[in-house]
């Protein structure tokens, strides 16, 4: 493993030691980032505004191409009692019930693309980062703190931040904003307006699996399109639960990360003309839901400046239609930390590289997401259309066409 080490002079004699990296942001592809870099020989700060990690938010979809450097990361044993390898992606017609298509994920997806696909609670990705962090000699984590700023001279970068103990100023050679969606970071790159309305609302709720039918828990992936809304719903925490998704167009759109909602304001804009009473039943079972507005982002040209860089949601959101949140993150922190490790000494060279490597397949990721929003919440003809096409092509070839997404290996 190449150490990535600065020189310093120190009373006319040259000592090396580690470079020292700093991350804005303690979600999944910020620890991703400071477990990669660690295992090449950094020393890592995470910055975090939140006072402590807690383990909330919905469930999450590992394809291949994020289980894969979650593995070689060394975290498989963690997360192996957590996950849960779904056979298939089911598709279902969410007015009549009836399934247009069944995509094959388990064994056939592990063996076309060598990683698994996963499923897996938020809470819990975040717990196996978090407890292999801390493991980590090389890495601390400073909860807290919201960083104001950064500052550029020749010896490196500080980074400014304030919290409840006042402010605090970071040193170290490079800056990895890992700051989400409202991310501060981004106005440095001359990205600086706000994330834009989606149009669409989405509500999420776990429910126990006990408490469904047993094909509404099945250990698929179950996607079901209705007019004007789709639901996505699959089995975590070991398949004890259910994590279920509602997107549906709607005007709300109030910034953050969700709102606390119950049934009674969910089931009223779901019609019982256009969603069969097995759709409906499943939302019925949990009484607590919450709720939050989607927004995204054009995409940018330009996510690196000098010692600088944007990962994640930061440089590229996704909306939620191809389930590539988490992943692009993930891969985002795999390469940054390869070309940070292969420059160390000139981390805005390192973040150049990252950036080439990243924008073409980021900004795909962005326009394919998007273009799924508007097939899945088509009606009529259209909808007929696309449920015909579907099921002619069959669950097989429509593994093939993600073949470029799932396939994706770290460039050597």
């Amino acid at each position: 493993m190449r150490l990535a080490q600065r020189r310093l002079t120190r009373h006319g004699a040259t000592i090396l030691t580690p470079s020292r990296i700093i991350i804005a942001g303690a979600g999944i592809g910020g620890l991703t980032a400071a477990l990669a870099l660690a295992r090449r020989g950094f020393r890592v700060v995470v910055l975090e505004q939140a006072e402590r990690l807690e383990e909330t938010g919905a469930g999450i979809q590992l394809s291949p191409n994020a289980s894969r450097t979650l593995i070689d990361l060394g975290l498989e044993e963690r997360l192996r009692p957590q996950v849960i390898e779904p056979a298939g992606l089911r598709v279902l017609n969410g007015e009549t019930g009836r399934e247009i298509v069944r995509v094959p994920l388990g064994k056939a997806a592990a063996a076309r693309y060598g990683a698994p696909y996963w499923v897996i609670h938020r809470g819990d990705l975040q717990a196996a980062l978090v407890g292999a962090a801390a493991q980590q000699l090389d890495i601390s984590i400073k909860l807290g703190l919201h960083v104001d700023d950064v500052a550029v001279h020749p010896n490196g970068i500080t980074v400014m931040s304030h919290g409840r103990s006042g402010v605090a100023d970071e040193h170290g050679n490079a800056l990895i904003a890992a700051d989400g969606l409202w991310s501060t970071a981004r106005a440095r790159f001359g990205y600086g307006g706000a994330p834009r309305f989606a149009g669409r609302v989405a509500w999420r709720a776990l429910v126990r699996a006990k408490d469904v039918s047993p094909q509404l828990s099945e250990p698929l992936v179950q996607l079901w399109l209705g007019r004007g809304a789709h639901i996505v719903h699959y089995p975590v925490k070991g398949g004890s639960v259910i994590n279920v998704v509602v997107i549906m167009d709607d005007t709300w759109n109030a910034p953050g990360w969700s709102e606390p909602a119950t049934r009674v304001d969910l089931l009223p804009r779901l019609s019982t003309r256009d969603w069969t009473p097995q759709a409906l039943s499943l939302l019925s079972a949990p009484d607590a839901w919450l709720k939050w507005a989607l927004f995204d982002r054009r995409p940018i040209l330009r996510a690196a400046a000098g010692p600088v860089a944007l990962l994640g949601d930061a440089a590229h959101p996704m909306l939620p239609y191809l389930a590539q949140g988490a992943a692009m993150a993930i891969e985002d922190a795999a390469v940054a930390a390869r070309c940070l490790a292969q420059t160390p000494n000139d981390p805005a060279a390192a973040f150049r590289s990252y950036w080439r490597s990243r924008r073409r397949r980021a900004w795909k990721a962005q326009r394919l997401a998007a273009r799924n929003g508007a097939r899945y919440h088509l009606s009529g003809v259209r909808a007929m259309l696309r449920n015909v096409a579907m099921r002619t092509l069959g669950g097989a070839r429509l593994l093939h066409h993600y073949d470029w997404l799932y396939g994706w290996q770290p460039p050597a």
